[in-house]
């Protein structure tokens, strides 16, 4: 019998997956980082990028930022994430308030007071996982006392705490309803959304549907197509930025 050769294929070498941090599980939203001044703030203190890169890779755990990573954030073609944040002011000697645009959400007023989630649960008297659910939906569902707290530790002002606990829906709302009708029925919807004084919601209302109602008939006496274009136009754009204007006026009043 002839003797048979058996053949067998060289086994395959097991390739270890790569993850670069860009292809890691989604993560939130990243802060509105403010460009110009990370690089105001490097500039002070006579660092180069290569500085910065190097400081968060050593100091920070962060291997893959690079000077260019750097210069990128500084030109705004790239957002740093929280974690990248956090360490980027680190590395600058301030809080990472200090390198965030305007907060917009309650996970960006925590980022900008260096806080930790359970830092925020503690103090406001959720569970961690509670908190960080609500952080996520961008939804508060925290009582009148949580709420208290979330303000207090946030150091929100009023206008910023209406907008993280998801009211400017319904203050907008509202305030379209009475600077387009009659005011005077919104005085109580209002007063239970905001803790404002009775007196100085009147004034503000009174002044609002004024000046909404001037925009819309201001040009109207002129007869023409487009003067009601105009003054309809002027009016949208009115509505449009109520709750804006809203606070502009309070503002105003309270000086």
């Amino acid at each position: 019998m002839a003797e048979q050769t058996v053949v067998t294929a060289a086994p395959r070498p097991y390739v270890v997956p790569v993850h670069r941090p860009q292809a890691q599980q989604p993560t939130p939203p990243t802060p509105p980082f403010d460009a110009p001044a990370a690089r105001r703030m490097r500039t002070a203190l006579g660092m180069a990028p290569e500085h910065v890169a190097y400081g968060m890779r050593s100091s920070y755990g962060l291997p893959y930022v690079t000077p260019d990573l750097v210069i990128a954030w500084e030109r705004g073609t790239a957002t740093p994430s929280a974690q990248e944040l956090t360490a980027l002011a680190g590395m600058l000697w301030c809080s990472p308030g200090e390198l965030i645009g305007a907060p917009r959400t309650l996970r960006e007023h925590r980022i900008a007071r260096g806080l930790a989630p359970e830092d925020v649960a503690h103090a406001v008297g959720i569970e961690l996982l509670a908190y960080v659910r609500m952080e996520e939906a961008g939804e508060w569902r925290g009582t009148d006392r949580q709420s208290a707290a979330l303000a207090d530790v946030l150091d929100l002002s009023l206008p910023d705490f209406i907008t993280v606990t998801g009211r400017n829906g319904r203050l907008a709302e509202l305030l379209r309803s009475a600077v387009t009708t009659r005011w005077q029925a919104y005085v109580r919807p209002l007063g239970k959304l905001l803790p404002l004084d009775r007196r100085l919601l009147e004034d503000v209302l009174t002044e609002m549907h004024a000046d909404y109602q001037g925009q819309m008939v201001a040009t109207l006496s002129w007869g023409t197509a487009a003067a009601a274009a105009g003054s309809g136009e002027a009016g949208r754009d009115y509505l449009d930025h109520i709750v804006e204007n809203f606070w502009s006026t309070v503002e105003t009043i309270t000086d």
